[in-house]
């Protein structure tokens, strides 16, 4: 698509809005106690930062609790003092957890540099626990502008999960000898390649796993003005290396009608959404490409009506028709309803205040995620 992939705190907010962390009885913890001379005026900083991305932190008794991506954040304010606490099910959603912690306390801590020291589960160097180095197996043609590529790659059973539908890919500068990948710092952050090395990051959706052929499916939405992913899609050969990490969720929350809209780079999430409703579901499914040549087979509940909008020349991100579509449906007259959006950045803004101001759904109803920006930032 035109423009770059919208890379915010969105993909974390899109997390918390589906409420999916899942608790487990072997939490992992990691604790912090860092020495701050206006530990309240930076903890409060935090938090109203943190709101604004709709992460909101519940007082119980002077100690700050949130629910955040990948786990659980505490914080407490001490004497000159910030005492902060991580739970996560697994140690990648904790190293997730500490570099959101402590990226956010050294932004605001200014000219400070404040010293950060993990007790508790750590991380021991190298890669990312999340992380994964996958291999290019193969690729095929499944319309003019998009391409399946399938990678193998070893222990992927942490990609394989129907809410967290989406991966974060690596693609390495070219004509590295070897990759070189991201790591965690001592202090939680995370530390990347000098920019001649550093690989550029895109999020995806996985198709198709199959832990017993070892092989990950990605669909890549391939256009003129190739970014990382599309040149990557088109040019790559068998054995081109990437990195991998996630999952990173964005699925739907169950509900008796859905709605699912987004152009060609949320086809493959919607495509997956599809196959994993329940046979009784029913709702409405809009999908904006370039023609019909772009449509692709889905398999989807008898219930859910799948609707191709083409925009027949016009450029990507330049049409009203996804915005009008989701305008002119017919609601159900019961409030069991969830609706999932990912489009450019203008169309989701518009959509989204259509379904919250018009429709009046609440945040738990409403999942919209910009994908990409027709617009430069």
């Amino acid at each position: 698509m035109p423009g770059r992939d919208i890379r915010t705190f969105e993909a974390l907010a899109g997390w918390h809005r589906t409420g999916r962390w899942r608790m487990s009885l072997d939490l992992l913890i990691s604790e912090t106690r860092i020495a701050l001379p206006d530990a309240a005026g930076l903890a409060a900083r935090m938090i109203d930062h943190l709101a604004e991305h709709d992460i909101a932190f519940e007082d119980r008794d002077g100690l700050m609790v949130a629910k955040l991506p990948f786990g659980i954040s505490s914080l407490a304010v001490e004497a000159e003092a910030l005492k902060i606490r991580v739970e996560a099910n697994d140690k990648g959603n904790l190293e997730m957890l500490r570099s959101v912690v402590a990226s956010h306390v050294i932004e605001f801590a200014g000219d400070i540099a404040p010293t950060i020291i993990w007790s508790g589960h750590e991380s021991n160097g190298g890669t990312l626990a999340n992380f994964r180095e996958v291999r290019l197996k193969a690729a095929i043609t499944l319309t003019p502008h998009m391409r399946r590529l399938t990678f193998t790659g070893d222990d992927i059973a942490r990609f394989v999960n129907d809410d967290d539908l989406h991966v974060r890919l690596y693609f390495p500068p070219e004509g590295l000898a070897k990759p070189e990948w991201p790591w965690p710092a001592p202090d939680g952050r995370i530390l990347w390649p000098e920019p001649d090395r550093r690989p550029v990051t895109r999020y995806y959706t996985i198709r198709r796993i199959d832990l017993q052929s070892r092989e990950i499916d990605i669909d890549f939405v391939v256009h003129d003005h190739a970014g990382p992913g599309s040149a990557f899609a088109v040019n790559a050969t068998a054995g081109a290396i990437c990195g991998m990490a996630g999952p990173l969720g964005r699925g739907i929350r169950p509900a008796r009608w859905v709605l699912l809209a987004g152009d060609e780079t949320a086809l493959p999430a919607i495509a997956r959404i599809l196959e994993t409703l329940p046979a009784t579901a029913t709702g409405e499914a809009f999908i904006e490409v370039a023609d019909r040549p772009e449509e692709v087979p889905l398999v989807a509940p008898a219930g859910v009506a799948i609707r191709w909008l083409h925009r027949e020349g016009r450029p990507a991100g330049t049409t009203q028709l996804l915005v009008d579509a989701v305008k002119a449906v017919r609601w159900p007259h019961h409030q069991d309803v969830f609706a999932w959006i990912a489009c450019e950045a203008q169309a989701l803004k518009a959509l989204r205040n259509h379904l919250r101001d018009e429709r009046k759904l609440s945040r738990d109803q409403v999942l919209a995620v910009a994908y990409w920006s027709l617009r430069q930032p």
